[in-house]
Formats: C-alpha cells, structure tokens, sequence
C-alpha cells in the first residue's frame, strides 16, 4: 500500500510525529492487508466552524486547527475500485493500525473511538498534554 498524492498532500500542516505514524501506519497496514486514505489533517477555522454547524464537530478548539490530528478513512478495493468505508469494525481495525504504529515509532497517540462522548471513529490525534496547542 502507498498514499496517494491527495493523502499526502492532506499531511501538509500536520505535525511531523503524527505525519510519522501515518507514514509507519502505511507499512503496518500494508502487513495487516489493509488500506486507507487521508481525509483531512490541517483544517481551517471556517472549514472548523462549518463542521461545528453542521453537528460533524461539537468543538471549536479541534487538534486539527494546529495540524495535531488526522482523519483516515479505510479503503476496501472492489471490482478493481478504491471504495471509501466508514463501518466502525472496520474503523476499529485501522485504530489497531494507527495504535501499533505510534508504538513503533514512539509517539504517544489518542483515537476518536476510544472516546466516552461522541465517538469518532475516523480521528486519530497527538495527546493535549503532550502536544499543547500553541498560545
């Protein structure tokens, strides 16, 4: 498996340990027979402030305002096709990806799955209290 240039070019902006794990997650993925794609990383504060009115964000201060998180979107390959699949066991497959990377690579990392309170299945973030958001 390889990212796409549309993936990479999704990591511009973000923090060069979480664009570390992708980069790592890539080869695990690739071990796991899986694959995915980058959907977002570094967002805008208009782009925030829409998610936010459209119920997709309940949060004006986001990690990817400061490029701290990612959202991944696994690919199942059908009829020669790249199909885009938000199912949580397959969400739940690619946190193990994600989380296995961030291991190797020892850089702490939070999923939006393992949240108590609107669980986000595609999100993959650096921990606040490691990574603070800048002043």
């Amino acid at each position: 498996m390889l990212l796409t240039s549309l993936s990479k070019l999704r990591l511009t902006g973000v923090h060069p340990d979480l664009a570390k794990i992708v980069a790592r997650a890539v080869e695990v993925a690739t071990m796991a027979d899986m694959d995915f794609a980058v959907v977002e990383g570094l967002r805008t504060l208009e782009r925030q402030k829409a998610l936010v009115a459209a119920g997709a964000s309940q949060t004006m201060h986001s990690r990817h305002l400061h490029g701290f998180a990612v959202d991944l979107v696994t690919l199942v390959h059908l009829e020669g096709k790249a199909v885009d699949r938000w199912d949580w066991p397959l969400a739940s497959k690619l946190s193990e990806v994600m989380k296995q990377a961030a291991k190797d690579v020892g850089v702490p990392l939070e999923w939006g799955g393992d949240w108590l309170h609107f669980k986000d299945g595609p999100h993959f973030q650096l921990p606040k209290d490691k990574y603070p958001d800048p002043v």
